[in-house]
């Protein structure tokens, strides 16, 4: 481990890419402790502590919501832009035609999730005000939203507050290491975990009876890291061979790696950023002046509560339904089956062409559907688990890191460790010129 350490030390382009990463990282969290003035904090951290739609929100911003931090609204608006611009994608022939030029046409459709991002922020943040607003039990609102004067900075400085975190994750992306935008939710997750266990030790102190559950969480905890790493790294290896040159060149075998989980994180991401959707809605309409969408609103709040089974079965399809979607877009089999053929290589048994491209398709469908599978039942996991310790009367604790926590963790831990080791590789490979 220490010689793994030192020589990341001593590669200089590396150890930049490191200590950039982690004052980016730093920056963040500062920017995320600054709040907006004029807040009534003491309503808001009120608020956070009772609505558990809330502390899911404030779980994947760092805990932004519980103070009115400047980045009230994390990247969330940018997430929400990015689904958008992935849905136009698929319908919008340009920009499909631009999806398919390669890395330019990838930055533009990048430049137009960044503008698209400043409205979706803009209106969010107002939406969000208004839900604090409306959850607060005091006579005193969390802001003052019948004066322009007051609302309309607050809300240019959330939204700046976003465009700021989605540039310092493009930084990240560029000069750093890893992926900006997937450290900063990371950075964010983990620094909630210290305050969940301390949490979880208070209530363990004060009740031994909460010790059993709190053991028996960090446990279930350390079990999914595991499995979600082991998934994570599985994958399927189709064979290839590669036609040698020549009358007496021996043919060269290859591999084609499809893995378990093909879209990774991004599906947990996106089915976050939708499932609370029906909840916070319904808060707004319990506010409502008509009756019959009091009553729409008070049963959509109770409904789609995160312990509630029409919350997990919403949650549940909607990380497979993003799985399938996102592997649509990113894997392309008859793409894959022309560059095969063009290198003059076939898989073994199967003729190229169609029945190339058929054969791929058909094991990329059904590793998707296993990867789908896993991540809803990761995701939903920790949720059921607290579900059956309340019902069983075992008791409850705050959970450690949720399951789209464990997902993103694990992977951006496992891409940081592949391009740490891809670093090292290319400064090996410079001492011989």
């Amino acid at each position: 481990m220490f010689t793994y350490l030192k020589q990341i030390w001593n590669s200089k382009d590396l150890r930049f890419k490191i200590l950039f990463t982690l004052a980016i990282i730093v920056l963040y969290r500062f920017i995320a402790h600054i709040t907006v003035p004029g807040a009534n904090i003491e309503a808001l951290q009120d608020i956070s502590g009772k609505n558990e739609l809330l502390q899911m929100f404030s779980l994947l911003t760092g805990g932004s919501t519980e103070n009115f931090s400047i980045v009230l609204m994390g990247i969330s608006p940018y997430i929400n832009a990015s689904i958008i611009m992935q849905l136009l994608t698929v319908i919008v022939p340009k920009l499909e035609n631009l999806s398919k030029e390669g890395e330019s046409g990838r930055q533009k459709i990048n430049s137009y999730t960044r503008w698209l991002t400043f409205p979706l922020a803009f209106f969010q943040s107002y939406g969000m005000i208004i839900l604090l607003n409306s959850q607060t039990q005091t006579s005193v609102p969390v802001i003052d939203t019948a004066d322009p004067a007051v609302i309309l900075p607050i809300m240019l400085t959330i939204t700046a507050g976003t465009v700021l975190l989605v540039w310092l994750g493009e930084q990240i992306t560029e000069k750093g290491i890893g992926n900006g935008i997937s450290l900063i939710i990371f950075a964010s997750i983990i620094a909630s975990v210290p305050q969940m266990v301390g949490q979880g030790l208070f209530l363990a102190q004060e009740d031994e009876s909460k010790l059993i559950p709190f053991i028996a969480v960090v446990l279930i905890t350390v079990i999914l890291v595991t499995i979600v790493i082991l998934v994570n790294e599985g994958q399927r290896r189709i064979p290839i061979t590669y036609a040698g040159r020549g009358i007496r060149a021996r043919s060269d075998q290859a591999f084609l790696p499809i893995k378990i989980n093909q879209a990774g994180m991004i599906p947990i991401i996106f089915a976050v950023a939708l499932v609370s959707f029906p909840g916070i809605l319904g808060q707004f309409f319990v506010n409502a002046k008509s009756a019959w969408l009091q009553g729409l609103g008070s049963s959509m709040t109770t409904l789609f509560q995160p312990n509630t089974l029409p919350y997990l079965g919403m949650y549940f399809l909607l990380v497979i339904a993003f799985t399938y979607f996102y592997v649509s877009i990113t894997f392309n089999p008859q793409q894959i089956a022309e560059n095969i053929q063009k290198r003059g290589g076939y898989i073994p048994g199967i003729r190229p062409g169609t029945q190339t491209t058929d054969y791929i398709a058909k094991i990329s469908s059904r590793l998707t559907f296993f990867g789908a599978l896993f991540l809803a039942l990761i995701a939903i996991s920790p949720i059921a688990i607290n579900f059956v310790f309340q019902t069983s009367g075992i008791g409850s604790v705050p959970l450690l890191i949720s399951g789209a926590g464990i997902i993103i963790i694990v992977g951006v831990v496992l891409e940081l460790i592949r391009q740490v080791n891809a670093q090292l590789v290319m400064h090996d490979y410079k001492k011989f010129y």
